[in-house]
């Protein structure tokens, strides 16, 4: 009985450290300086709800839709260990930014191919899209610039926060497309360093895949 009360108790605590262990693992949040700016960015539009203009924003919802955004985005840093994960399912070849990180806080600043289907190698940081002109994605409008041409519209660069498993769909009805989580920034050519190249999709499509997958 003694020998039989004995396995159940070492059962017993292997299933609870089988459990616990991801507990054990270090957050993204841990590692990443983001996560301390989403805080302080957090922080100061809760505390700016009651007069939206005064953080730039036109009415309390449009507000309150940026402190949810930001609420996910600290909720995924604090709930997985990976880096930024991107995952191609346009049905064409899908522009990403990338690195692996070596030291934290190293630039996005090499884009690479990333065919449909696949998606980037976990031990990698995706730091986002690069989206050519004229092809929109869904919930994301740029003013045009004072200077830009009638009709010409400006590649973007859609960054997603650290730990973001991000998947990119193509609406069959609208052509559009559609992010399954929110971006942490969007960049026009001229507000990024290195600077967004001026790629049509169509350039892009003739790319022979060369991201880092798994």
């Amino acid at each position: 009985m003694k020998i039989f009360k004995a396995i159940l108790v070492f059962l017993f605590l292997l299933v609870n450290l089988v459990i616990a262990q991801p507990s054990f693992a270090d957050p993204i949040a841990k590692k990443s300086p983001e996560y301390t700016e989403i805080n302080q960015q957090l922080n100061q539009l809760v505390q700016a709800r009651s007069n939206p203009s005064a953080v730039g924003y036109n009415s309390a919802e449009e507000l309150q839709k940026k402190i949810s955004d930001l609420q996910f985005q600290k909720y995924v840093m604090e709930t997985t260990e990976d880096w930024g994960v991107c995952r191609n399912e346009t049905g064409r070849t899908l522009a990403v930014y990338a690195h692996k990180p070596s030291k934290y806080g190293t630039p996005a600043n090499t884009l690479f191919y990333l065919g449909n289907g696949q998606k980037t190698d976990d031990e990698w940081d995706c730091d986002g899209l690069y989206v050519p002109g004229g092809v929109n994605v869904a919930g994301i409008t740029v003013p045009s610039g004072e200077n830009q041409e009638p009709g010409l519209e400006q590649p973007l660069f859609i960054k997603i926060v650290d730990g973001t498993k991000l998947i990119a769909r193509t609406n069959p009805l609208t052509g559009e497309i559609e992010l399954n989580a929110p971006p942490a920034g969007v960049f026009q050519a001229g507000e990024l360093n290195p600077a967004v190249p001026n790629l049509s999709q169509a350039q892009i499509d003739a790319q022979v895949p060369n991201a880092p997958i798994d």
